[in-house]
């Protein structure tokens, strides 16, 4: 994947779910008949600049796409004319101040909401949560799941594929829960209820292999080593590998699957490698040396080939979850709602402690999802959008002054003082967000580029 794709499909996210924000703050200024002097996209030298409206309201976009701003006719931000004063944002009552800067967010929701719906009806395709080879030692062992079992329910929650067991899986692990009830289904149709212990997760690796940590893989068909394709100019093709080969051996040790052969050259680059191999009835010695590759800063060997393939039995492990669109529409509603008090669930354990600020992912992290998504096609661009407004307006309502809930907290109190703070109390809390917000950014760039180091 290029980096200029990664950079075009981080913008256009941005754009779409900056653009969203900003309007609702402008609609509902505007249902206020609040005056909105300017809509701009973005920081920096304007690339865009054009005035419409009766307001000739300016509308700007910016260079740099990293946040966006509406500017409305205020006395604390210079004169206002005597016949607009009834329209300046700071003589509004602090009810409708409340409406106007709660916009944002709530906008943030309601496109989350949207994109969610979209994707239930379009529907998500995914992998039946059907069980492969448990881990020993891990949770799942312990609560005896078994190779071959659909999970069918977490805490009577239907679940239909991977992702689905995932996130149901990863809510419980967040509040620490202990001895979960897991619904499974055997191949013979017997229904099993396995208590899942939760409660010694390590919430630093929340983000890492999540279900791997539990002790859950997904089922897999057995793919034989059998050769059926060779890269032209790999290390497969100049070692003299044909397809239709079958590997036996490599460095004298037996192989059964192709993941055998995976896991030997992955782990061997740039090393020769003796290879047995079975071709027409009769038993070749080859020798390989796997090219290096790097990939998440490891290095890792490649041979060119590619294995033979029972396409329906991988077709009969996938699943499409879709919804008709009433029944996609309150999907939609409870999948927003679960993911915002998910969001505030990891937020308020990284303030205590529970969890690690590890956790958190910034602009470069989001950037790689952002390419990564678009790359697999529009419902996982779709379904990033909507992780990702939520996160956007979440992060929005958390009460720091100069984001839009620390405005939403100052307004809070004059309600129940009855008189807006001082001046130099909002400049103070100003500038502790500001220090509070920049702190933020620096530990979500460092978690950044420590994944791009160590992988």
């Amino acid at each position: 994947m290029s980096i200029t794709y990664t950079i075009i499909s981080f913008i256009i996210a941005l754009g779409i779910l900056i653009t969203f924000h900003e309007f609702g703050h402008y609609l509902v200024a505007r249902w206020n008949g609040v005056k909105v002097l300017r809509f701009c996209i973005g920081f920096g030298q304007p690339i865009f600049r054009r005035r419409w409206g009766k307001d000739q309201t300016e509308w700007v976009i910016a260079a740099i796409p990293l946040g966006g701003y509406v500017k409305m006719l205020d006395e604390n931000e210079g004169k206002v004319a005597p016949e607009d004063l009834p329209r300046s944002f700071n003589r509004q009552p602090v009810a409708r101040r409340f409406a106007i800067v709660a916009a944002g967010p709530i906008a943030n929701f309601l496109l989350a909401i949207v994109l969610y719906w979209l994707l239930f009806i379009l529907g998500v395709n995914g992998m039946k949560p059907v069980l492969g080879p448990v881990e020993p030692a891990t949770p799942a062992a312990y609560a005896k799941f078994e190779t071959g079992e659909t999970i069918v329910s977490i805490e009577n929650e239907s679940v239909a594929s991977w992702q689905d067991a995932r996130w149901t899986l990863l809510r419980y692990a967040i509040d620490q829960s202990a001895n979960v009830k897991v619904q499974t289904v055997n191949k013979n149709g017997e229904i099993n209820w396995r208590q899942l212990d939760l409660s010694h997760i390590d919430p630093d690796k929340l983000n890492e292999n999540f279900l791997g940590m539990i002790g859950l893989n997904s089922y897999q068909p057995t793919v034989k080593p059998i050769i059926a394709q060779v890269m032209v100019d790999g290390a497969g093709y100049h070692a003299g590998l044909l397809a239709g080969d079958e590997i036996l051996t490599i460095n004298d040790i037996e192989i059964q699957t192709w993941m055998d052969i995976v896991q030997e050259i992955r782990t061997n680059p740039e090393r020769t490698l003796e290879l047995e191999i079975l071709r027409d009835h009769q038993v070749i010695a080859l020798a390989i040396t796997p090219e290096a590759a790097t990939e998440n800063g490891k290095q890792v060997g490649k041979v060119g080939i590619a294995p033979v393939i029972n396409q329906a039995e991988f077709d009969e492990l996938m699943v499409t979850v879709s919804y008709p669109p009433g029944k996609a529409i309150q999907k939609a509603i409870e999948k927003t709602w679960e993911t915002t008090t998910l969001t505030f669930q990891m937020l308020s354990k990284m303030i205590t402690g529970d969890v690690s600020w590890k956790n958190v992912s910034g602009p470069i992290s989001i950037a790689d999802y952002a390419g990564q998504s678009a790359q697999m096609g529009l419902v996982s661009y779709l379904a990033f959008l909507a992780l990702i407004s939520v996160s956007i307006g979440v992060l929005n309502l958390l009460p720091i002054p100069i984001l839009d809930g620390g405005h939403l907290m100052f307004y809070l109190i004059e309600m129940i003082r009855g008189a807006p703070l001082s001046d130099k109390i909002i400049l103070i809390g100003q500038k502790i967000g500001l220090t509070m917000l920049f702190t933020l950014m620096v530990f979500a760039i460092y978690n950044d580029i420590n994944r791009l180091i160590t992988g």
